[in-house]
């Protein structure tokens, strides 16, 4: 295999709904080993997790967005049944004309194989992105156990973390988690002693398929496919490894079940800890094996992937406040009514809704966002030149949009997140000369009244409003640190 990992990137949503608040509402708790979980925003789902994660892998990288031969997301819950989101993807990065872009899925599995299948390439640059937020009845395990998240690996033909060996096994096991056609849910038998013997054995087959090329027991950090707290353990026996080893980067006791990301989360966790040689157990239902050994170099090595990784949250909601959020006790699109553009303009003014791309005034220097009509400062009709903003910026003005004054367009977002705040926020430009571009935009990941004028904020991409069944995504803003 010739391509490497150079650098990964995470994001987890902030939200976290604790184990008991479950329980005290539903007088059990089925999401065993599972101490809180991870709820993804009113505005957010497995494409913006994606974004944010692939942005901080490239911002850990030297490999610029434009410069990518290949993109691949792979997911479990994509926002649309049918569509090549990895293109939607590569446009929030800035991906080239001829840059590839490929969707993933089908299994839990599909981030480890995905992963896979890019290092055993051996050309231009690759980013992997596994995104998932999966889903259940209210009150079933998966519900209990479901959680979100997304990481993001950027892979070049040199340094980092190179891959040892690889091995693929597939058995027929039916009834184990499954998502029927038209379903927005996953399901399964809940046969306890037959989804353990699929479990083991398709990861024992794997293991078998190793051969003598690598030796699970001599791996410093193991990730294994984690549906809940309790299953990925009952492997150790077939991996031949001690638990200690598994427990040290397992994100699903605090963030809960991550489908197709959950391996990938804690592989660029231990990879970004530092971590020599790395065991990554994927396992989706069907049932679909890929067993990843990676060897990075230590912290100070031309072989250490470079990143940040952190799950630390300390915003906790309550069970009512996470069916809100994720749109089971609320929903429906507005009846009319409210701005309106179409797909078309949409898409025509995505760099700018998506990266901040302004323009400068060739007379007077100014930059002006958006790039259209007359200059701000010298007020001529000119032709600019596109400048690209940086996504740090000041808030410039404030308010508050409390229940009942939201735009039709935004109604459903306020009946699942409450009020919100909007702001007039002016963005860094890219030189010295402190020019700037004003942008009004929502605020998140914060509470409405206390941001302040002053404050410094950055930008994320986030779903905007849906009309036409069309998602609109684009630029908001949250607080920075």
């Amino acid at each position: 295999m010739s391509r490497t990992i150079t650098a990964v990137g995470a994001y987890v949503p902030q939200a976290r709904l604790p184990a008991e608040d479950v329980s005290e509402a539903w007088g059990r708790f089925d999401g065993a080993g599972i101490r809180s979980t991870a709820v993804p925003g009113a505005d957010e789902d497995t494409l913006t997790m994606a974004g944010e994660a692939a942005r901080r892998a490239l911002e850990a990288s030297s490999i610029e967005a434009a410069d990518l031969e290949a993109v691949t997301f792979a997911t479990t819950t994509p926002p649309l049944e049918e569509a090549e989101l990895a293109v939607r993807l590569g446009a929030f990065l800035g991906t080239g004309d001829s840059t590839r872009h490929e969707t993933a899925g089908a299994s839990t599995n599909a981030g480890v194989a995905a992963l896979a299948d890019a290092l055993e390439g051996d050309s231009g640059p690759h980013l992997v992105v596994a995104s998932d937020a999966p889903r259940g009845e209210p009150d079933s395990d998966q519900a209990h156990a479901a959680g979100a998240g997304a990481a993001a690996f950027v892979l070049e033909s040199s340094g980092g973390a190179r891959c040892l060996s690889r091995a693929d096994a597939g058995l027929d096991y039916p009834g184990t988690r499954f998502r029927e056609a038209g379903s927005s849910t996953v399901d399964s038998l809940g046969i306890t002693p037959y989804e353990r013997e699929a479990f083991t054995e398709t990861i024992g087959r794997a293991v078998d398929g190793l051969g003598e090329s690598f030796d699970p027991s001599s791996a410093d950090a193991v990730a294994v496919q984690a549906p809940n707290g309790k299953l990925p353990y009952r492997a150790s026996g077939v991996l031949g490894v001690d638990t200690d080893v598994m427990t040290d980067h397992a994100v699903v006791h605090d963030l809960g079940d991550l489908g197709a990301a959950s391996v990938p989360l804690s592989l660029a966790s231990a990879l970004a800890a530092g971590e020599k040689t790395v065991l990554g157990v994927g396992y989706g239902s069907g049932s679909v094996s890929t067993i990843l050994a990676l060897e990075a170099g230590e912290s100070d090595e031309a072989g250490a992937v470079s990143g940040e990784v952190d799950f630390e949250s300390d915003e906790t909601i309550s069970y009512a406040e996470s069916l809100r959020l994720r749109g089971e006790i609320t929903g429906g699109e507005p009846a009319g009514g409210g701005a309106y553009v179409s797909v078309p303009s949409w898409q025509r003014s995505t760099p700018q809704r998506y990266r901040l791309e302004a323009g400068e005034c060739p007379s007077c220097g100014a930059l002006n966002f958006l790039p259209q009509g007359a200059c701000r400062r010298c007020h001529e009709l000119v032709e600019y030149e596109p400048v690209q903003l940086e996504r740090q910026g000041t808030i410039e003005t404030v308010s508050v949009i409390s229940q009942g004054g939201a735009p039709p367009e935004f109604a459903e977002l306020q009946a699942r997140a409450g009020d919100y705040a909007t702001a007039i926020v002016a963005f860094d430009g890219p030189g010295e000369d402190d020019e700037h571009a004003s942008a009004p935009l929502l605020i998140v990941d914060a509470e409405p009244d206390s941001v302040s004028v002053g404050d410094r904020v950055e930008a994320t991409v986030r779903r905007i409003y849906t009309q036409e069944g069309v998602t609109r995504y684009g630029i908001k803003a949250r607080p920075l640190e």
